[in-house]
C-alpha cells in the first residue's frame, strides 16, 4: 500500500511537471478542441442532467462546455467539496450569472457556499447522466489519478446507489496527462472513457 501510494506521489509531480510547462494558449487549444470532440459526443448529446467541473489552472477550461449545457437546455451540477472529508455533492448551476458570483474556496476553486441549501442536488434529485471528470494524470485503460483526496471515488461509489445506476463518465485531459498506465488499488474508480487531442 505504501509502495502504491509512493508510486502515485511521484506520478502526481511529474504530470504536474509536464502541465505546468504548458503554454495558456496551448491549454485554451487543447481544451477547446476537447470541448468540440465533447459536443459531438453521442453521450453528451443525449445527457440531460451533467456535472461538470470548474476549471483549475492546471486542467483542461470547462467555460465553453458551461456555457453549451445551458445554450442545449441541459441541467447543470457543479462540485462542492467539503475540506474536511472526502464528502463531494453536485449541486444545481442555474445560470452563467448564477456562476460568477459563487465564492471562492481556500483551494481557489469557486463553488457554492458551505449554507447554500438552495440548490438541488443530484443524488436526491434525478441522478446524473453524464460526470466530466477531473483528474491529474490517465491512462488509456481509464485508470484515473486524482489529487489524492478520493472526492470523485467516493461520489461515484454514492451514484451507484442510485435508482438510475452510475452516470457514464468522461474524463477531460490534456495530452501531456497521458500515461502508460496508472497504479491503482481497489478504491480507484475507472472512467468510461478518456477525452484528449489524439495525434491525427
Amino acid at each position: 500500500m505504501a509502495a502504491l501510494r509512493a508510486a502515485k506521489q511521484a506520478l502526481r509531480k511529474e504530470i504536474k511537471r509536464r502541465v505546468a510547462a504548458l503554454s495558456d494558449e496551448e491549454k485554451l487549444r487543447q481544451s477547446s478542441v476537447l470541448s468540440k470532440l465533447l459536443f459531438r459526443h453521442p453521450k453528451y448529446v443525449s445527457c440531460k442532467r451533467i456535472a461538470v467541473f470548474l476549471s483549475m489552472h492546471d486542467e483542461v477550461r470547462t467555460e465553453e462546455i458551461i456555457r453549451d449545457v445551458f445554450k442545449c437546455g441541459k441541467s447543470c451540477f457543479i462540485p462542492r467539496y467539503e475540506s474536511s472529508s472526502n464528502h463531494m455533492d453536485m449541486l444545481q448551476l442555474r445560470s452563467l450569472q448564477d456562476m460568477e458570483t459563487l465564492p471562492l474556496t481556500a483551494w481557489n476553486i469557486q463553488q457554492p457556499a458551505a449554507e447554500d441549501s438552495s440548490r438541488e442536488e443530484a443524488l436526491s434529485a434525478g441522478g446524473l447522466d453524464l460526470i466530466l471528470m477531473p483528474g491529474l494524470g490517465f491512462d488509456s485503460l481509464g485508470k484515473r489519478l486524482g489529487r489524492g483526496k478520493g472526492f470523485y471515488d467516493t461520489y461515484l461509489e454514492r451514484c451507484t446507489k442510485h435508482p438510475k445506476g452510475k452516470p457514464y463518465t468522461i474524463a477531460l485531459a490534456f495530452k501531456e496527462q497521458l500515461l502508460p498506465e496508472i497504479p491503482v488499488d481497489d478504491n480507484d474508480v475507472l472512467i468510461d472513457e478518456v477525452l484528449y487531442e489524439k495525434d491525427l
